[in-house]
């Protein structure tokens, strides 16, 4: 029987809830636990499975250059930044808010850790997110195929709950770059978040 059930997961595709079957079985049993919160606990099973799956699948769509949880930030390296403003940020009420971000400061200061890391936060919280260099940004729009196409590379960086634009002002844009990045970010505001990271003065 427990291999018929076991089979029958598989086929449901309920591989979280297959994982800690045997563990809950002697779990209920251990503790009297009534059918309803036996399978409270399975299902349970199950959902958590399912948002660690799909948290990994948003995190490889996001093609951040390396995954950073927050709390791997060290505060004390730079003091000038407000810890108490990026775990505001961290919240990510500014997504819901569909309001945009602008980080500012000289290069090393630990500007793209954090972005990606309030990226990161975000996929966690359910949003989708899309990080892109300045650099990815001009190779994206820069080769012909891509400009021949423009309507689905246009609404891979429109569909986006937050669209990560990471070290602004480190290259000079080509002119059809610079100017579908600015159709991007028009076309964004107040509808959907943007955060840029930049070394240039706001000016």
């Amino acid at each position: 029987m427990h291999d018929r059930l076991q089979s029958t997961l598989r086929q449901l595709r309920l591989s979280g809830l297959a994982q800690t079957l045997d563990v809950r079985l002697q779990e209920a049993a251990g503790h009297q636990l009534s059918h309803a919160e036996f399978l409270e606990l399975i299902l349970q099973d199950e959902q958590l499975v399912r948002s660690e799956r799909q948290i990994d699948r948003r995190v490889k769509s996001a093609q951040f250059r390396e995954v950073k949880p927050l709390d791997e930030f060290d505060f004390a390296f730079n003091p000038s930044i407000q810890k108490k403003q990026i775990f505001e940020l961290a919240t990510c009420r500014f997504i819901r808010e569909a309001r945009d971000v602008l980080l500012l400061g000289p290069p090393g200061t630990g500007k793209s850790f954090l972005a990606q890391a309030i990226g990161y936060q975000a996929i966690k919280q359910g949003y989708v997110v899309l990080y892109r260099s300045i650099f990815d940004v001009v190779r994206d729009f820069l080769h012909e195929e891509a400009l021949s196409d423009d309507d689905k590379l246009l609404a891979r960086y429109l569909k986006p709950d937050l669209v990560i634009i990471d070290d602004m002002g480190m290259k000079q844009l080509p002119r059809r770059s610079g100017e579908v990045l600015f159709e991007i970010i028009m076309r964004r505001y107040e509808t959907r978040s943007t955060m840029m990271t930049s070394n240039r003065p706001l000016e």
